[in-house]
């Protein structure tokens, strides 16, 4: 965790200079007043505030306030979580240069993260799932989502899995 998040303060300090195929026709534009306004130290501590100001309005008991540090901590454990399991456990549909995994089903508990395998072939893809078993639960929402216009999703090249080349 230590690692990635040092990665991401030189990536965001413009200390590293990332390869072109991470930064060649971005998805979204570059927002940042939106990125300074997340990394500013009172923005944390603001949302720390908002997380305890819940637990005081709602919470029915004090040992419910045992599990604000599990609040604190779910962005950066639940990003560990992925990169490590996702790069260490499960089976490979391809052949990437890497040693990224899909892990089911917790791939499917995790809203489609844990298709490392599949996200690293496919990079631009919103569906993270390939196989006939592989479900990716955030590809549906954001099929709704396009169809009523709150986002538009790129039309992509259809790539089909040749299931014993992938095997």
């Amino acid at each position: 965790m230590w690692q990635t998040r040092k990665l991401y303060n030189d990536i965001y300090h413009k200390k590293v200079v990332l390869d072109e195929k991470f930064t060649k026709n971005p998805p979204l534009p570059e927002w940042d007043a939106l990125d300074r306004f997340g990394d500013f130290t009172a923005t944390r501590l603001a949302w720390a505030g908002i997380y305890i100001a819940f637990y005081v309005a709602f919470a029915p008991a004090w040992y419910w306030f045992l599990l604000l540090p599990i609040h604190f901590l779910i962005g950066p454990v639940q990003g560990a979580v992925v990169n490590w399991c996702g790069h260490k456990y499960g089976y490979q549909n391809f052949e990437n240069g890497d040693k990224s995994r899909n892990t089911s089903p917790w791939g499917i508990l995790l809203l489609g993260e844990l298709f490392q395998n599949n996200h690293h072939k496919f990079g631009e893809s919103p569906n993270f799932a390939k196989k006939w078993f592989e479900f990716d639960p955030t590809y549906p929402v954001m099929k709704f989502f396009n169809f009523i216009g709150i986002i538009k999703l790129k039309k992509a090249e259809v790539k089909v899995v040749n299931m014993k080349a992938a095997a």
